[in-house]
């Protein structure tokens, strides 16, 4: 890459720097150092349902995604700058090629090639659920034992108990379900049981079907 080409990109990055700048600022100014809770004048920031604060949090977060990403452009703007003074701007990090200029002019700040871009990119498809479900699923994997020699008391049940006295979830949000006891997981199983036939002391005399002798 000759003197002109280099000069031309620098001349875009520090465009951009001050773009990126500014744009921090902008995202900075509504108080996100305040806290949420001071911001909207309520003790907590999680009230009786969720959704009381849920404007205010989605604002709220809106403004943390803008400025973070302009924080990791900023940062890429700066490393591509000191690529340039190092004389190192322009060469692929993977493969050590040098990155077309085409590219180049529509991200400059670029640190790959494009065939190592959509190697990578290619490579974060073959998974397409985050990592961490492999840990949580089913819902409370690390304490779910349903499915071992362990009767005692898990983190399902704990969750449950504490679910049965109300979720942000209603009937309408989960298919399947016709009212709010039985919006969250396995909320139809018996609890404090083993096997099925220990569920026999849960049943009430209105679960007993009437004797077709007494109706007649």
């Amino acid at each position: 890459m000759d003197s002109m080409q280099l000069e031309h990109f620098k001349e875009r990055l520090l465009a951009e720097k001050d773009r990126l700048e500014a744009e921090h600022g902008e995202a900075g100014s509504p108080g996100l150092d305040t806290p949420l809770t001071d911001a909207v004048s309520e003790l907590s920031s999680y009230d009786n349902h969720p959704a009381d604060l849920g404007t205010e949090t989605f604002e709220r977060e809106k403004d943390l995604a803008i400025r973070n990403n302009a924080d990791d452009l900023l940062d890429q703007v700066n490393k591509a700058l000191e690529r340039i003074e190092n004389g190192s701007y322009g060469i692929c990090e993977l493969c050590q090629a040098e990155i077309d200029p085409e590219r180049l002019e529509a991200i400059p700040y670029t640190t790959l090639c494009i065939h190592c871009r959509r190697e990578q990119e290619d490579h974060r498809r073959e998974r397409e659920r985050p990592v961490e479900e492999e840990f949580l699923s089913p819902p409370f994997g690390r304490t779910f034992l349903d499915e071992t020699g362990m009767a005692g008391t898990d983190g399902e049940d704990v969750w449950q108990d504490v679910a049965k006295y109300g979720t942000s979830e209603s009937p309408s949000d989960l298919g399947g379900v016709e009212s709010y006891g039985a919006t969250f997981y396995d909320a139809p199983e018996h609890n404090g049981i083993v096997q099925a036939v220990d569920a026999i002391g849960d049943v009430g005399p209105d679960d007993i079907p009437p004797d077709p002798e007494t109706l007649k």
